[in-house]
């Protein structure tokens, strides 16, 4: 979607389930508005956030006009994408186009031999090679997305890139660097909430965000913190960068850490982070 765009909209990560959220990002054409939405990943959940996020990914896919299925050029067909692609045959007449991602990576024998595994693993409409890093074929994948489109007028203003709040993002470009930062060792406990974002009285140039990460154990806290300090100085110091890219201006970064025990499982914490029935 990022590269779709041509903007950074959505946090990335090798982590599976790093998206929590539906973000749109929009593409303006002179014969099209294409706005793709970002969700997160179908699985099999394993906390009360876990089934609120799959509720939220099978609402979307009943709103959309096509479906993208992400496949990795370099990854082997494994049981979690038979799982999706069956999963989305069950969808409706809703039109599903497999995108095999990352062609960048591997050799072009590789490429062909996973568009012809993807190829048996559904009823797609279409099946497109891409890669984001190079802008291999994303020119093919934006014409084969608009030709399901339905005719209507644009649902937003020509230069909108995305509909998601200001202070969201940070908090997300926040969260990407923890993931960064912790790798393999707590990155679904981790939530960021941005409490406070505004221009420093009397200064023009400068934007202070206050923010806390929340963690759901003591031990987590430390993980985030790191030895002297010196991980949570790294992250905040990541984040800071990725944020004045975004605002467009200088930023002071106040982070702070919380400890909301199981926060995945716990109703009215899931609420107050933002994640809703």
């Amino acid at each position: 979607m990022n590269a779709l765009v041509g903007t950074k909209i959505a946090i990335t990560s090798s982590r599976p389930q790093t998206t929590r959220r539906a973000i749109r990002g929009i593409v303006h054409r002179p014969d099209a508005q294409l706005i793709i939405v970002d969700t997160p990943g179908l699985h099999r959940p394993r906390t009360l956030l876990g089934e609120r996020l799959d509720s939220l990914v099978r609402a979307t896919l009943t709103e959309v006009d096509v479906i993208g299925l992400c496949i990795p050029a370099g990854e082997r067909i494994g049981p979690g994408d038979k799982y999706l692609a069956a999963e989305l045959t069950g969808v409706g007449k809703t039109p599903v186009v497999a995108i095999v991602t990352k062609t960048d990576q591997v050799g072009r024998e590789q490429v062909a031999g996973q568009l012809a595994a993807v190829a048996r693993l559904g009823d797609w409409a279409d099946i497109v090679p891409v890669s984001a890093v190079s802008g291999f074929q994303l020119d093919v994948l934006t014409e084969v997305l608009v030709s399901h489109l339905p005719p209507g007028r644009p649902l937003y203003p020509d230069g909108d890139l995305t509909d998601e709040p200001e202070q969201q993002l940070v908090a997300e470009l926040i969260r990407e660097a923890i993931l960064e930062g912790v790798r393999d060792e707590l990155p679904h406990s981790i939530a960021v909430v941005v409490e406070e974002m505004a221009p420093r009285e009397g200064r023009a140039d400068l934007v202070d965000v206050h923010a806390v990460m929340y963690v759901e154990r003591p031990s987590q806290k430390a993980i985030v913190i790191g030895a002297k300090g010196a991980r949570l100085k790294a992250v905040g110091s990541q984040a800071r960068q990725q944020i004045e890219a975004l605002l467009g201006t200088r930023v002071y970064l106040d982070l702070r850490i919380k400890i909301a025990k199981d926060w995945q499982r716990d109703p009215k914490q899931l609420r107050r982070l933002g994640f809703y029935d």
